[in-house]
């Protein structure tokens, strides 16, 4: 079905792009379970919001699915979302994870989406270096014309 696969190196670091949502999905029920750590808002004001920007980062994930599977073929992608941003797959991670947190009205699971920012960060840049020496001057004139990396107009 799909060919690839990601090379040996990178697995480690699909680990830890999603190793924050599972912690997410493991430690958010706590609170409903057990009645503590909840975020300081009104609850179902916080489910209804979590759903919202869940589903937001599914459909975000879901448009990079596609799009990647459809088009890459070693190359450099450029179109589609990747017009926009450079690591779509990281910003539907980090908006899942936040969506799951409020869904779960978790102050715990919201720690984790926060923690999860500095790591997703950490990863882009070193991809960047990997992406800079793969694709060389046209990663670089990519970089100068889509300058953001998960979130237009911020980061």
């Amino acid at each position: 079905m799909l060919n690839y696969k990601p090379p040996k190196e990178l697995r480690a670091l699909f680990i830890v792009h999603y190793a924050p949502l599972l912690l997410i999905i493991l430690t958010g029920p706590l609170t409903a379970i057990y009645g503590f750590w909840e975020i300081p808002i009104d609850k179902n004001a916080s489910i209804i919001i979590g759903i919202i920007i869940f589903l937001l980062g599914t459909f975000v994930y879901f448009k990079w699915e596609i799009f990647w599977h459809k088009t890459y073929n070693g190359q450099l992608v450029t179109d589609g979302i990747f017009r926009y941003i450079r690591h779509p797959h990281y910003t539907s991670l980090l908006i899942i994870g936040f969506g799951l947190a409020l869904f779960f009205h978790s102050m715990l699971a919201l720690s984790v989406a926060i923690i999860a920012i500095p790591i997703m960060i950490w990863s882009i840049i070193d991809e960047e270096k990997l992406l800079t020496k793969q694709y060389g001057e046209e990663y670089k004139k990519y970089m100068q014309k889509v300058p953001w990396r998960i979130i237009p107009k911020i980061f």
